[in-house]
């Protein structure tokens, strides 16, 4: 099958876009309020997008808080959603409205980051604080309408439990990482594995 998205309807039950690019990581991302509240919420649209320095971006299909904190506050912390958490993970994904406090809606323990005013999830083995760099709106050459906000994050402190660090290595199947599939689908690396870049020799004149 082809279908163009800025004009043809995919004939499909469910949409398929989310469910091709996959798996996702979850940006399980905790941000205050500008009276202090604290807020968190998962996002399937988040990666790193630079190493040198380090960057992370996040956005949503729809308006919601994190954005809006991160836009009025300058800061958010990125939790890593594991399989062992990850009945909370989706509990704060609810739609609460901006007075609940999401780390007590889902049974979590909020800790002060260090370097950004932000609270964190004391059991989610790596969170990584940022300072906003910038906010992006997305403006589809084809005209439809999109209400996408795009948040781009500088990486200003990096916490690590050190039960998932094996011989100064992160271990991924410990750390046991949540990846987002399409529809209600998840899934967690049963393992992982190593290839090494090819040798290439240089061309000759």
């Amino acid at each position: 099958m082809f279908y163009d998205p800025r004009t043809d309807d995919h004939g499909l039950p469910h949409n398929p876009w989310l469910a091709l690019v996959v798996p996702r990581p979850i940006g399980w991302i905790s941000t205050a309020a500008p009276d202090g509240t604290p807020n968190l919420a998962p996002y399937s649209c988040f990666n790193a997008i630079s190493s040198k320095p380090p960057h992370v971006m996040f956005s949503s299909d729809g308006p919601k808080d994190s954005v809006d904190n991160a836009e009025a506050t300058g800061f958010f912390c990125c939790n890593l959603a594991t399989f062992d958490l990850r009945e909370a993970m989706n509990q704060s994904s609810g739609a609460y409205p901006p007075e609940i406090d999401e780390f007590v809606a889902s049974g979590l323990t909020a800790v002060p980051c260090r370097n950004i005013p932000v609270m964190r999830v004391a059991e989610s083995p790596v969170a990584i604080e940022c300072r906003l760099s910038q906010i992006i709106t997305l403006a589809p050459s084809s005209g439809l309408e999109c209400i996408n906000r795009i948040a781009i994050g500088e990486v200003v402190g990096i916490h690590i439990d050190e039960r998932v660090l094996r011989d100064g290595l992160v271990d991924v199947e410990e750390l046991k990482p949540l990846g987002r599939l399409g529809y209600r689908e998840y899934t967690v690396p049963p393992r992982s594995f190593e290839m090494q870049r090819p040798a290439v020799t240089p061309a000759r004149d």
